[in-house]
C-alpha cells in the first residue's frame, strides 16, 4: 500500500468518526500532494510525500514555539495533536547513536575536516537520512562532530 493509498483510507476513516483535527491534516496533506503532482505534472513517490510531510511538520513545530511564547494553549494543544498526527506518516526516527554514525560515514566519505565543508556533509546526510532525522538535529550533530 502507497502512503498515498493510507492516506486516502485514514481521511475515509477520520471522516466517519469524526475527527476533525485528524481530517483537517490528511486533508492538508492530500492537497499539498496534489498541488506539487499539478506543478511538476508527475505523480509523486512515498519519499517525495514524506519529503512534503517532514516540511509540514516542520513548520507545526516552528509554530509551536512562537504559540508557547504567546502562552495561547488552545493553539499548543492543537499543533500537538497535528504534530503527533503528521509524525504517523514518517519512517521511525532514528535515534543519535544511529544518526552519528550515519554522518561520521559521510563525513569520511566526502573527506571534510573542518566546519567549511559542512554544506557537503549536511546535504548528504539529509539525503540519507530521508524523514528520518529533523534538519535541526542533524545541524547539531554535524557541527559537534567537525567542531
Amino acid at each position: 500500500m502507497t502512503l498515498k493509498d493510507r492516506l486516502t483510507d485514514d481521511l475515509k476513516e477520520a471522516m466517519k468518526n469524526k475527527e476533525q483535527v485528524r481530517k483537517s491534516v490528511v486533508t492538508l496533506i492530500r492537497a499539498g500532494i496534489k498541488q506539487c503532482e499539478v506543478d511538476t505534472r508527475q505523480e509523486l513517490t512515498d519519499e517525495d510525500i514524506i519529503s512534503l510531510i517532514s516540511k509540514q511538520l516542520k513548520q507545526r513545530k516552528d509554530a509551536l514555539v512562537d504559540f508557547e511564547k504567546a502562552n495561547r494553549t488552545d493553539l499548543i494543544e492543537q499543533t500537538n495533536q497535528e504534530i503527533a498526527i503528521l509524525e504517523n506518516y514518517l519512517p521511525e526516527q532514528l535515534d543519535d547513536i544511529e544518526l552519528k554514525e550515519i554522518i561520521t560515514k559521510v563525513v569520511e566519505e566526502v573527506g571534510a575536516t573542518s566546519m567549511k565543508d559542512m554544506g557537503k556533509v549536511m546535504a548528504k546526510t539529509i539525503s540519507l537520512v530521508q524523514g528520518r532525522a529533523d534538519g535541526k538535529r542533524i545541524n547539531a550533530m554535524v557541527k559537534q562532530i567537525l567542531g
